[in-house]
């Protein structure tokens, strides 16, 4: 991974073999992102999905191997109990231009990934929602 910056933001070249939410988890750690907004596209060979399911409070994941463009990757950088906390989407689609999304799990870079990582000052902390079943924002934090 590359990268260069603009004031707050940054722009990351990610390279074939990397995984999308390794990388930008490190990142954002070393640079200590603590609150944010993420946005890219690009190419992916392997991705895991996930879709919550509110009744069981769990995600179901699938795996998915193949030739796919990256049409929309957004997500937000945040914490959990002081340590970098991703929440990210991505629409991948596919040679036949089919498109499949959802929570990401994982997604291993194709040939390129270029990712926006827009820093805000402050940090937005998480705390796990029995109700829910889902790490929310906590704003009395």
């Amino acid at each position: 991974m590359e990268y260069r910056q603009f004031e707050n933001k940054y722009l990351l070249r990610l390279e074939k073999g990397e995984d999308v939410v390794a990388v930008l988890k490190a990142f954002c750690s070393n640079h200590h992102i603590t609150c944010g907004a993420v946005a890219g596209i690009g190419a992916v060979d392997k991705v895991t999905l996930g879709v919550f399911y509110p009744a069981t409070k769990e995600y179901k994941e699938r795996s998915l191997e193949g030739i796919f463009e990256i049409t929309s990757l957004l997500g937000n950088v945040s914490t959990k109990d002081g340590e970098t906390y991703l929440h990210l989407h991505i629409n991948i689609g596919d040679t036949e231009n089919r498109v499949f999304g959802g929570h990401l799990v994982s997604a291993r870079i194709s040939a390129t990934g270029e990712i926006f990582v827009n820093a805000v000052d402050g940090t937005a902390e998480r705390t796990f929602s029995d109700e829910i079943g889902l790490n929310l924002f906590d704003f009395k934090k």
